[in-house]
């Protein structure tokens, strides 16, 4: 079309000449484009790079040369292109092995490098939370009354006490009870007993717990613990819950392009992530445990997709590697716990050591020693390929005589079922501290396996079979058997059957269940249960459990015993406390018993009562203001008291909880930075969460003039007192978010005028949002103030 334009116009200009008629061509084509005096070889286009198929979008300078294309080095450097060479430009087209093309249509520089060029990408990577930990301090008494009565026989009351300080500095607690008989001329000791006095500190950081007081030191699946009174060091999984402490799956792979990663795990999708094109790894995997399939699907852009499966076994009892598991416990031994005050007697260390090597191996060494006696072993846990978990340890004790202990174990867990299998052997000098110079003794073996299984994937029930080996000390050797079963059956409704056999004995003893929950949290149960003596009685019950928010639970049961068995127990459970009792026992002789159990809490110069608090607690504050709705956890609890305050008795230590108040029952007046917090509480410990809320002054004003017009929008007001400004809008109107008590305003206005001057006194009362209007009487280009 243009050129048919040109050419006419031609016609017209020259065509008054007669002589000199130039008829223009007829073109059926668009013609060559006429070569340019600069030469095209050498000029410059602004690209994005895409680098096996990755694109960040990032617009970049390649010079063009003959062909050509130069990339400045650092760019080159950023997208993982290598290069030794020196100058700032790089000629990619020269680099070995790579791959240039120009893609005109997108303005795209592509690149095809080799794929180990690329990063390694990293899904499901652990990093650890950085959690909020809450800093209070306070005063936490736990108690538990119990009294039990028998008119013929039994008279006795019991007060159990724990008293605990807690701080950033760790717990200090002290637990022990006050007996009390009430029949005359009776033998059983009363008066206090303490149990524990224990300071207790866990770094979050170095994963690390420190002791000092009574304390239990921990032990290995081959070895026993002691109780001791003094210092203990321990490393502590439970201050991360997010930390996996054993290995993983792990899958890598690579892609050419980019695309898309899905992990199946035994059929069900567990992950989804975006991959660029390189080398990729995936941990992101649930806490799986056992042996399964892993089906990988990676699709790329183009919708293609390839599935890998890949069978694995993960064995949580190893350690990852470079993990390490650790306890030092040394001091005076304790004895006769639970009878005495305080009976120390001779010092002692006890430790032990464990080290991740690498995803099939876990080492690990043990000692311990007292005056009298010195023991030592080491460990391994190995996970062979896919074939199960094996254990194997080896110790060896010098007293007088030298002893020694091995033990094997063996475990398989996987969909189709369970087997644990292990083997204890010990000399008949071999012993620990656990029972050096005292009246017990260790066993000289023990063996035991246990298998469960649901067959044809559970249509007939869960079945479970174990066998129970152990010869004491003096030769005197216990076998049992044992057989459950259990099945679902309609609703929630249940059977179970469990079958017990002293092997060398005569009789079966066993038990038979039916259980179906109703309404309301509530269960019968109909039981029938045998002895080894063929005796045979059933038992029937009623009951609900008490719920946790509060409420009321029980249990009402008889059997046909001989004796005529029967059972009544009430339970009631309420912010404050846990108050249960009932009567059980034969016909003619019953028992009475009443249980209350709570707390009492002091922190933030208030006193708390709750339910018995086991581990942490939180206090939400909600500065002063009562009728708050609190929720943890997205769960509802209740609303502040009168002094702002809410109790959650029941907390996890160090997980991160979300917390959040409901503002909508706030005055308007009331300004809060934030209404959810995420918080940490330490073992042991209590929070004082705060939400700080801010009483503000805010006011609408309305600025006339003495014909009582708004003024102009645009006009400027100014609090002088506090620096505050504000544009007048439409209607003379003006916003203040807060402002002092006392107020002096200032407009300025437009010319002949230029200010005008108001003062105001607002209540420090008021809960609602204030209005005012002022009038700025302007005449004859002079301010008033009114």
């Amino acid at each position: 079309m243009k050129i048919r334009v040109s050419t006419s116009l031609l016609f017209v200009v020259f065509g008054l000449s007669a002589e000199n008629i130039t008829y223009a061509a007829d073109y059926d084509t668009i013609p060559k484009p006429m070569p340019s005096a600069e030469s095209d070889e050498h000029y410059s286009l602004w690209l994005t790079l895409d680098i096996n198929g990755r694109n960040d979008g990032v617009v970049t300078e390649v010079k063009v040369n003959d062909q050509h294309y130069l990339v400045k080095k650092n760019v080159l450097e950023h997208d993982f292109i290598h290069t030794s060479s020196q100058s700032d430009w790089i000629d990619v087209t020269t680099l070995p092995d790579v791959t240039v093309s120009y893609d005109s249509n997108h303005q795209v520089l592509r690149f095809r490098v080799p794929n180990r060029w690329l990063p390694l990408q990293f899904f499901g990577e652990d990093q650890q939370t950085h959690n909020v930990i809450a800093h209070s301090s306070g005063f936490l008494f736990n108690y538990d009354i119990y009294s039990i009565n028998n008119r013929q026989t039994t008279r006795y009351s019991a007060l159990w006490l724990e008293q605990r300080y807690f701080s950033d500095s760790g717990y200090l607690t002290n637990t022990g009870v006050l007996r009390k008989n009430w029949q005359r001329n009776s033998d059983t000791t009363q008066g206090y007993l303490r149990y524990d006095t224990t300071w207790r500190y866990s770094d979050s950081d170095r994963l690390v717990s420190y002791q000092l007081g009574d304390v239990v030191s921990n032990s290995l699946s081959w070895s026993n613990s002691v109780r001791l009174g003094g210092v203990r060091i321990s490393r502590n999984f439970s201050v991360r819950p997010d930390l996996v402490t054993y290995p993983l799956l792990n899958i890598s792979g690579t892609a050419a392009v980019p695309g898309s990663v899905d992990l199946f795990i035994n059929g069900y999708k567990t992950s989804n992530n975006n991959v660029n094109a390189g080398p990729w790894v995936l941990t992101d995997t649930p806490y799986i445990n056992g042996a399964g399939e892993a089906t990988v699907v990676t699709t790329d852009a183009l919708g293609r997709q390839v599935e890998t499966s890949v069978p694995f076994y993960v064995a949580n009892q190893l350690l990852r590697p470079g993990l390490s598991d650790y306890d030092f416990s040394a001091g005076a031994l304790r004895s006769n716990y639970g009878t005495k005050n305080a009976d120390y007697s001779a010092g002692a260390v006890s430790s032990f050591y464990r080290y991740g090597l690498s995803d099939h191996l876990t080492v690990a060494i043990e000692g311990e020693g007292r005056e009298g006696i010195l023991k030592g072993g080491v460990g391994l846990d190995i996970a062979p390929w896919r074939f199960g978990t094996l254990s194997i340890s080896s110790s060896r004790s010098y007293t007088q005589q030298s002893g020694q202990q091995l033990s094997l174990g063996y475990s398989w867990v996987s969909n189709l079922f369970n087997l644990n299998v292990s083997y204890l052997q010990r000399t008949s000098h071999y012993s620990d501290l656990s029972v050096y110079d005292t009246s017990s003794s260790l066993s000289q073996h023990a063996a035991q396996s246990t298998i469960s299984f649901s067959p044809l994937g559970g249509a007939i029930g869960s079945i479970g079979v174990g066998y129970f080996d152990i010869t004491a000390h003096d030769d005197t050797r216990t076998q049992l058997a044992n057989l459950s079963w259990s099945k679902s059956i309609w609703g929630n409704s249940s059977i179970s059957l469990s079958l017990n056999k002293t092997l060398g004995d005569s009789g079966v003893s066993g038990q038979l269940q039916l259980l179906i929950p109703l309404a309301n949290d509530s269960s019968v149960s109909m039981t029938e249960r045998r002895d080894n003596q063929s005796q045979s009685y059933q038992t029937l019950s009623y009951s609900r459990s008490t719920p946790t928010e509060g409420g009321l639970g029980w249990n009402v049961a008889a059997s046909t015993t001989h004796s005529g068995y029967q059972e009544a127990t009430l339970s009631w459970k309420n912010n404050d406390t846990l108050v249960s009792g009932g009567v059980y026992g034969s016909s003619g002789n019953h028992n009475q018993w009443l249980d209350v159990n709570g707390s009492l809490v002091w922190m933030d110069d208030e006193w708390f009562t709750s339910s018995k608090i086991n581990d942490a607690f939180i206090v939400v504050s909600t500065d002063g203001f009562s009728d708050i709705p609190v929720s943890y956890e997205n769960r509802y609890l209740g609303k502040t008291n009168k002094q702002g305050h809410i109790l959650i008795p029941y907390v996890s230590a160090w997980y991160p909880a979300k917390l959040d108040i409901d503002p909508l029952g706030l005055p308007p007046n009331i300004s809060l930075p934030t209404t959810e917090q995420r918080v940490s509480v330490r073992e042991g410990s209590g929070a004082l969460v705060t939400f700080a809320m801010h009483k503000t002054h805010p006011l609408l004003l309305t600025v006339v003039d003495q014909q009582g017009n708004p003024l102009a929008p645009g006009t400027t007001v100014t609090e002088r007192s506090s620096g505050q400004t504000a544009i007048i809008g439409y209607g003379g109107q003006a916003w203040f978010d807060d402002l002092p008590i006392h107020r002096q305003l200032v407009i300025d206005l437009p010319s002949p005028a230029t200010s005008c001057h108001h003062d105001l006194v607002a209540s420090s009362h008021e809960n609602n949002i204030p209005s005012a209007t002022i009038t700025c009487v302007i005449a004859n280009g002079t301010k008033e103030k009114e």
